[in-house]
Order: C-alpha cells, then sequence, then structure tokens
C-alpha cells in the first residue's frame, strides 16, 4: 500500500507560480514512478506531468511544457510540481499518483499517461487561476 497526500494548492492570478508537494509513504518511495493528473469540472482526468523512480526521466504533456517542472526528493519521500506562467484552462484539482511498475526500478517502461494503469491516487489539490 502506498499513501500519498498532495498540498500546494490554492488560488492564484493568471501568470503567477504554485508549487504541488505530494507526500508518500508505505512503500520505499525510491522504486517507484509518480505522476500529476488533474480534473477540471466535467472533463476526464487528464495527465500532466511523470517522473521516473530515479528522477532522471520526466514526462510532460505538451501544453505545461515549459511551464511546469516535475522533480522528486527521494530523501523526503516527496514529488513536487512547479508551475509557472499559469492560465485560467490550468483549473483543476491536482492528484498524485504513483506507478509501482511502469517507470518503476527495473522497468524499461515510461510511465503511461493513461490514469488506469497507476496504482495509488492521492486525494487532490484544487488549483485556481483567475483571469
Amino acid at each position: 500500500q502506498v499513501q500519498l497526500v498532495e498540498s500546494g494548492g490554492g488560488l492564484v492570478q493568471a501568470g503567477g507560480s504554485l508549487r504541488l508537494s505530494c507526500a508518500a509513504s508505505g512503500r520505499t518511495f525510491s522504486t517507484y514512478a509518480m505522476g500529476w493528473f488533474r480534473q477540471a469540472p466535467g472533463k476526464e482526468r487528464e495527465f500532466v506531468a511523470a517522473i521516473n523512480w530515479s528522477g532522471f526521466s520526466t514526462y510532460y504533456i505538451d501544453s505545461v511544457k515549459g511551464r511546469c517542472t516535475i522533480s522528486r526528493d527521494n530523501a523526503k519521500n516527496t514529488v513536487y510540481l512547479q508551475m509557472n506562467s499559469l492560465k485560467p484552462e490550468d483549473t483543476a484539482v491536482y492528484y498524485c499518483a504513483a506507478d509501482l511498475s511502469r517507470g518503476s526500478r527495473g522497468s524499461t517502461n515510461p510511465p503511461s499517461e493513461y490514469p488506469n494503469s497507476w496504482d495509488y491516487w492521492g486525494r487532490g489539490t484544487q488549483v485556481t487561476v483567475s483571469s
């Protein structure tokens, strides 16, 4: 079992920045991939970014490339999503997720962009960007 708790969401004006954090517990954090997804009202959950177990490989959806950075601190069991130049369309509930297979130590497969491939989820943190 892996428990994930997100924090760092809030209300920000367009052009502003936020840093989301996700604290993990329950399994050896440094062995599995982590990801961030988001879900806006009336829309499906959408992949945002992922990072493999070592932190050496990162993946982003095109709409956040150059504006967002995913990182992890394996000593603190925490993954981060730094979001800059925020836009109103970034408004959503942001979820962190853990994948114990793809993108994990010993795996040659990168993390998936499909939510069903991920094993554990946090409860989410709201990000609202005002125009």
